[in-house]
């Protein structure tokens, strides 16, 4: 078991993963803050001023000032405003990762387009028709 679970780790794709993770995971605090500090005040001001965050409802009927306040009080939340904003969040990071898969297979196709036609033309060898010329000469001799 050992060795199979040292092949595992040895193999490309298991550090290109981790690798991507890591990466991801720094990438998801640059989305949240482009979300919360950018993207939310321009939502905000076309709906009025309405802060996404602040948008709850408290299951146990009272009200409270914000969602960490009904959660402090112990009240299950129905928090719409962070379901929202996990919604963009993802929305966010899968159209990034689309532009990025985009890219990379772009610059794939183009590094087998110059491998294609960098490679040198096979030698033309004679064709079927110059062997049986060849073939019926010979038979003439």
């Amino acid at each position: 078991m050992l060795k199979e679970f040292k092949a595992f780790i040895a193999k490309g794709n298991v550090m290109d993963m981790a690798v991507g993770i890591i990466i991801g995971a720094a990438f998801t605090a640059i989305v949240s803050s482009l979300v919360a500090d950018l993207i939310n005040p321009i939502i905000a001001l076309f709906t009025g001023g309405i802060d996404f965050s602040g948008w709850f409802y408290a299951l146990d009927g009272d009200s409270y000032a914000s969602v960490d306040a009904a959660k402090e009080a112990g009240a299950a939340v129905f928090a719409i405003g962070n379901f929202l904003m996990a919604v963009i969040n993802f929305l966010i990071i899968a159209f990034v990762v689309f532009m990025l898969v985009k890219t990379v297979n772009r610059v794939k196709d183009s590094a087998t387009r110059k491998e294609e036609a960098a490679a040198p033309a096979a030698p033309a060898g004679p064709s079927e028709l110059d062997v049986l010329l060849e073939i019926r000469d010979a038979l003439k001799k």
